[in-house]
């Protein structure tokens, strides 16, 4: 006992945060997994299983070669200046105002270091940080580290129909946010589009979370998290819900650029997601200067820079991606098409097997993940002994529905998913709020989804009733 006390005693400040979130996880758990069994079908963590477009590629080498610039050596710790500058021509068109390369950019290693630097330099210990539920599961430690609380706001999900299994809708209950918070919230986590569930939050939602600034202080900031928008593959149909979106991303509209949020609104993204490249680990933060300066100040004592190399590679390639295109107006107008192409396939495959998807005709979608209900049939087919039981790395120490099903797919089929319940909080997903859904990627090449569609296709061995086996014809890639 005495040993355990002292061990606990020479513990750093940043692993208490953690607390016991800071054993196994759903990825060291599901890695784990993949290595102790055969997987054929990868549709697990969020990274394509295919190489960046040749224009960054090629821009990458040119960079490495070039003798006169001989990007190897450490850079402004702020933000590469040619990265910085195209960064800042481009949010100027997003926002609508002029940017400031120096002032108004900061770069980092990733997005998820952007979203560090951006809470280190916001938060101290008591205050609290709002955060839509479901969310991305590292925002919460993220918040911890900060020495935050972490409010969670549940988005309600509305299903299309009342009398049968469906898809349906994740709404953000206005009234739910403004009683969530107060004068202790200095930041609110925006992410659109959203993982793990795909959503687009409408320009009437965001509306609603900037009202809600108004009853917090006025160092209250919105922290958001932009790296799927140019993934918008099922953009608002409505033309209220488009109002103010970026010339450059169809469907997608940036917090900062509505009436007054400019200033209270740090902007994240990262290349990794858009150029088919998350080992490029570049990120950047976009904002007023006042907020910027702030994590200025910090990234040389976190990171002196983000690589020399890899920004220089970033700078040449971005105006790369404006141009024509395999057949495309540009890169990003492909890259639309390929995402919208695979959702479907995918979309396919899981209807077949009896899950219950989005109807993107009538639900705006965004990202590459498909948050899928798990149906009736897929629920009799998992084995009652293998459900709710102990483990480790669940939400609560217990392998709920979502949980079990997605190891049972691991080792019974050799698909991998992702179970929802690590995107809730330990409360909710022990009240079974995250029971239905399992996040299924879609940034993989056909023949991993074809994989997939071929073993979920087979599985009517284990239901009752038949259930036909997918066909499905796929265009090369």
């Amino acid at each position: 006992r005495q040993l355990r006390m002292s061990e606990n005693d020479n513990v750093g400040e940043a692993t208490q945060r953690l607390g016991q979130m800071a054993g196994p996880t759903v990825w060291t758990a599901f890695g784990q997994l993949a290595q102790e069994h055969t997987i054929d079908s990868n549709l697990g963590q969020g990274f394509p299983d295919w190489t960046p477009p040749k224009f960054a590629l090629d821009s990458l080498v040119e960079a490495a070669l070039d003798m006169q610039q001989s990007p190897h050596q450490y850079t402004r710790t702020e933000g590469h200046p040619a990265l910085v500058k195209q960064l800042a021509e481009r949010y100027s068109i997003h926002m609508k105002r002029q940017i400031d390369p120096m002032k108004e950019v900061a770069t980092s290693v990733g997005a998820s270091q952007a979203l560090y630097l951006s809470l280190q330099t916001l938060v101290k210990p008591g205050d609290e940080v709002i955060l839509f539920e479901p969310f991305f599961d590292l925002y919460v430690n993220q918040v911890k580290l900060a020495g935050g609380t972490p409010v969670y706001v549940p988005l309600k999900f509305v299903s299309y129909s009342d009398t049968e299994l469906s898809g349906g809708d994740w709404v953000l209950d206005p009234q739910v946010l403004k009683e969530k918070v107060s004068t202790k919230t200095k930041a609110i986590i925006l992410n659109s589009p959203h993982n793990p569930t795909g959503k687009i939050f409408t320009r009437g939602e965001m509306e609603h979370i900037a009202e809600a600034l108004e009853l917090t202080g006025p160092d209250c900031v919105v922290l958001s998290d932009e790296v799927y928008k140019y993934i918008v593959h099922a953009p608002p149909k409505e033309p209220s819900q488009r109002k103010g979106e970026s010339s450059l991303c169809e469907g997608h509209i940036h917090f900062a650029s509505l009436p007054g949020m400019w200033d209270r609104t740090i902007t994240i993204s990262s290349a990794g997601k858009t150029f088919s490249a998350t080992g490029w680990q570049v990120g950047w933060c976009i904002g007023p200067a006042h907020l910027i300066s702030r994590i200025h100040r910090v990234l040389p004592y976190v990171q002196f820079c983000a690589s020399t190399l890899i920004q220089e590679a970033l700078a040449r390639s971005l105006p790369k991606a404006d141009l024509p295109y395999e057949g495309y107006e540009s890169y990003y107008h492909y890259l639309k098409s390929k995402y919208t192409r695979k959702r479907d396939l995918l979309v396919s495959a899981l209807t077949e097997a009896g899950f219950a998807v989005p109807d993107y005709e009538r639900t705006p979608g965004g990202g590459f993940f498909i948050f899928a209900r798990i149906g009736e049939r897929m629920k009799n087919a998992l084995p009652a002994e293998v459900v709710n039981i102990p483990n480790v790395a669940a939400p609560g120490g217990v392998a709920r529905q979502d949980w079990a099903l997605c190891e049972w797919l691991i080792k019974e089929k050799g698909v991998l998913c992702i179970p929802s319940s690590p995107f809730f909080s330990k409360e909710r997903a022990m009240e079974g709020a995250s029971d239905e859904f399992v996040r299924i990627a879609f940034c993989k090449t056909d023949e991993t989804i074809q994989a997939a569609a071929t073993a979920l296709g087979m599985m009517e061995e284990d239901f009752d009733k038949t259930l036909e086996p997918v066909n499905m014809t796929l265009k090369s890639e």
